[in-house]
């Protein structure tokens, strides 16, 4: 059976690869809109969900991954930045701050689906002004989420997590493996 990710994302690509398994890309291109009045699991579950959605009433043969990851700090939900200010501010937000990172998964295989979400604890340590500009400046906060990316040079603000490495970086492997075996994926 063919495998196909929904997700644009090369964290996400990066991370499959490291299953062993052949895939193919083939990202979900539909607007990304939460549902009204959800939480940040919520949130990212329904955004997974129509992702692999879309892709899989395509490919009906296939094994469909998708994905979604949101940060949430305080009951807000962050997501990818509009510009550098906007980076900036989120940046100044977690300074210091505990936050968490919820990543949904949705595997759709035929008429069967799996649905989960992964939640991570994340403690940056205070920035400086000057740390936050010059990270911003780098253009690596400008696609991800909570303007981080925890595998890159925000690495230097994060004083230690508490949940799966993965699921910051974009893609929980525990779960999507124990997902993929529950619907008959073989891994090897």
């Amino acid at each position: 059976m063919k495998l196909i990710l929904a997700s644009a994302s090369p964290r996400r690509r990066e991370l499959l690869g490291h299953l062993g398994l052949p895939f193919d890309v083939i990202p979900a291109t539909g607007p990304e809109t939460p549902p009204a009045g959800a939480d940040a699991g919520q949130t990212a579950l329904a955004l997974s969900r129509a992702k692999a959605r879309e892709v899989a009433d395509k490919y009906p043969d296939a094994v469909v991954i998708g994905a979604d990851t949101v940060v949430e700090l305080d009951g807000d939900i962050l997501g990818k930045p509009r510009d550098q200010a906007d980076a900036k501010r989120m940046l100044r937000l977690l300074s210091g701050r505990e936050h968490r990172v919820y990543t949904g998964v949705t595997v759709i295989a035929g008429e069967r689906a799996e649905s989960a979400w992964e939640r991570t604890r994340v403690f940056f340590r205070p920035m400086t002004e000057h740390e936050i500009a010059a990270y911003v400046a780098t253009g690596e906060p400008m696609d991800k989420a909570g303007a981080y990316g925890y595998q890159g040079r925000a690495g230097l603000y994060v004083e230690k997590i508490e949940g799966d490495y993965f699921n910051v970086v974009g893609l929980p492997l525990c779960r999507l493996g124990r997902m993929l075996a529950k619907l008959g994926v073989r891994l090897p």
